[in-house]
């Protein structure tokens, strides 16, 4: 493949360690407007958004209107309250992050996360001071950093990531620690453990990518 020259950075699950934080917010604030959804089930959904996550496990509901928007509000304050505080680096994450930064390739975060929550998550990581808090889809990314989809890798961890880099043209590693099974993750370019695994791979020039 050619040169790679920007890295688009998936949150959660990938840099931290709160795809199952997410998920027992979800749980929570469903449940305190009458919709008790088990976590088993909500689980493998954690990556897709929230518009598209609520309305999958309560059919009717919109993330942008009503209860819908309301439990959306509520999630996020449980998020932020109860588990942002304890949220924890994935293995390696800031290592990654600053070598990837240190050999001069662009780095921009492709979240759907909101922003006062991508802020907190970015702590948790131990990154922000790598990453400015902004929140893009991956084309707006793309547009942000100059770069074309063919010189940019995804960093995920969900087959979302995935589905999202092949509708945009980006290769997608994808990473273990988020809690799927490897063939959820089918489609990646390659599979690690955690980034300290392909900080490893990538320090000794084995990683399927590096800067030129």
């Amino acid at each position: 493949m050619m040169g790679i020259r920007g890295v688009l950075l998936d949150v959660d699950g990938t840099l931290v360690e709160s795809n199952d934080a997410h998920a027992r917010a979800w749980v929570e604030a469903l449940s305190e407007y009458g919709f008790f959804i088990p976590f088993e089930l909500v689980r493998p959904l954690i990556g897709m958004g929230g518009d598209k996550l609520l309305p999958t496990v309560a059919p009717g509901l919109s993330s942008q209107a009503g209860v819908g928007q309301q439990i959306v509000e509520r999630r996020k304050i449980i998020f932020l309250q109860r588990y942002a505080p304890h949220l924890q680096p994935t293995p390696g994450a800031r290592a990654l992050i600053h070598q990837l930064h240190d050999d001069g390739l662009a780095l921009a975060v492709a979240t759907s996360a909101q922003r006062e929550e991508l802020a907190t998550l970015l702590r948790a990581a131990g990154v922000a001071d790598a990453s400015k808090p902004d929140a893009d889809s991956i084309e707006a990314a793309l547009q942000r950093l100059q770069v074309r989809a063919a010189e940019t890798i995804l960093l995920g961890d969900t087959p979302y990531d995935i589905a999202a880099g092949q509708k945009a043209g980006v290769a997608t590693i994808a990473l273990r620690c988020g809690g799927f099974p490897d063939q959820d993750l089918a489609g990646a370019l390659a599979l690690y453990d955690t980034p300290a695994a392909l900080l490893a791979d990538y320090t000794s020039r084995r990683a399927p990518f590096r800067a030129e």
